[in-house]
């Protein structure tokens, strides 16, 4: 007995083992959970190398340093001729604005100005020229040349990297030759050419073109050097470039150091949502654009051919006609109305006349005016031309059609008899 009981129970193990097995589980794995979301995987991935980019981009574009920062010791940057200018005694005064600026440039100073984007007007670089005695422009824009001196005007870039002094200015004598560039082309360099009878032009680079002039002003002298190069740190110990840097800003007790930035832009009304918005936002939001372009391409519903189903109920032809015919009056499209009168006419009296189906609607006309015996322009005038002034109009224009079926169904009829 026990031994045919436990078989039967061995059994039903087995089964229930094998059928637990070949059962498919409900369970999401891992593998399907991965394909699910595959997609926004991806675009976190991107995200996150587009973002490492942009970092690396920013540092390397960055590592440069700030242009002729006074405080900056990268290759652009400033910071060994203002060290060597405080040893030799010089107060170099780092203006954070223009406000700053003002206040410290006066008579008996140095200010010097690099402003490539020309954030000053000409209010505001005027200003300064006129309280300050000695004004060095590095590199100065066309604005700023109009505003002080419209004498003056950009004069090209000079070909050659070294350029002799060749003028009576004691630092350009002393510096005899300065580097405008180097091998790597780095730095700002640019040539002027002036008519003021007494600018004094240095460091020709071409025909009436020079790289450094110095022009006199009712508070001082104006000086104008093109050449970013020769106060960089890069550049500073080409030639002569330290000595024309040393004695051209060194020659007062106070040399103020002034790069103007956005914020001294002169304020015309209240700023705008574009300068309230931090940098950031701009590229958030186009890459989060992108990603909802993609994800509407990738998930968004892809419409096929169109299918012809039949309708699901018959409709009849009067049910039709009369729907249209209400629908005709409520908009007192009177003219339409009759148009669909007379295409059904026409069709029939095609088909009773024996014409083909491409015959115009004055084929049909003359036809059938020939066959009654009516006027061929009354027979058009139903037909094609007439237009129905009010409802009662367009009744007597349907009376008219029928009649003229009927009219032309009885020719064919006896036309019929008398053949036969």
């Amino acid at each position: 007995m026990s031994a045919s009981v436990s078989a039967p129970a061995g059994e039903r193990a087995d089964a229930r083992t094998a059928s637990s097995r070949t059962a498919p589980s409900s369970t999401p794995t891992v593998r399907r959970a991965l394909s699910r979301s595959r997609f926004w995987l991806i675009a976190a991935a991107g995200v996150v190398v587009i973002a490492g980019l942009s970092v690396l981009f920013a540092g390397g574009l960055g590592s440069t340093g700030t242009p002729l920062g006074a405080s900056e010791p990268g290759p652009a940057g400033s910071q060994a001729l203002v060290e060597v200018l405080r040893q030799r005694g010089v107060e170099v005064v780092e203006a954070a604005g223009y406000e700053d600026a003002a206040a410290a440039a006066s008579a008996g100073t140095t200010l010097l100005v690099y402003d490539p984007e020309q954030y000053l007007d000409a209010g505001r670089i005027t200003a300064l020229a006129a309280q300050t005695e000695h004004l060095v422009l590095v590199n100065p824009g066309f604005g700023y040349l109009q505003a002080l001196t419209p004498q003056t005007g950009f004069g090209g870039v000079s070909d050659d990297e070294l350029l002799d002094a060749q003028c009576r200015l004691p630092a350009a004598q002393k510096a005899e030759s300065i580097r405008v560039r180097g091998s790597d082309a780095s730095g700002e360099d640019s040539s002027y050419r002036t008519d003021d009878p007494g600018a004094v032009e240095c460091f020709p680079g071409g025909p009436g073109t020079f790289s450094l002039l110095q022009l006199p002003t009712a508070a001082g002298d104006l000086t104008i050097l093109g050449s970013t190069r020769v106060l960089s740190n890069d550049g500073i110990a080409d030639a002569g470039n330290a000595a024309l840097a040393l004695n051209l800003l060194g020659g007062t007790q106070t040399l103020v150091w002034y790069l103007p930035a956005i914020t001294d832009v002169a304020a015309t009304g209240d700023p705008s949502l574009g300068e309230l918005t931090p940098g950031w936002v701009t590229p958030v939001l186009a890459l989060a654009g992108i990603v909802a372009i993609a994800a509407a391409i990738w998930r968004g519903r892809r419409l096929g051919p169109l299918v012809i189903e039949n309708l699901p109920v018959t409709v009849r032809a009067r049910e039709t006609m009369e729907g249209r015919a209400r629908l005709y009056a409520r908009s007192s499209s009177r003219l339409r109305a009759l148009d669909a009168l007379r295409i059904g006419a026409l069709g029939r009296l095609g088909g009773l006349l024996g014409l083909p189906p491409s015959a115009s609607a004055e084929e049909v006309s003359d036809a059938s005016a020939a066959l009654t015996g009516r006027h061929p322009a009354e027979v058009r005038e139903l037909l094609l031309d007439g237009v129905p002034a009010g409802d009662a109009a367009l009744l007597d224009y349907s009376g008219r059609l029928a009649e003229l079926e009927t009219a032309v169904r009885r020719a064919i009829d006896q036309t019929g008899r008398m053949d036969v």
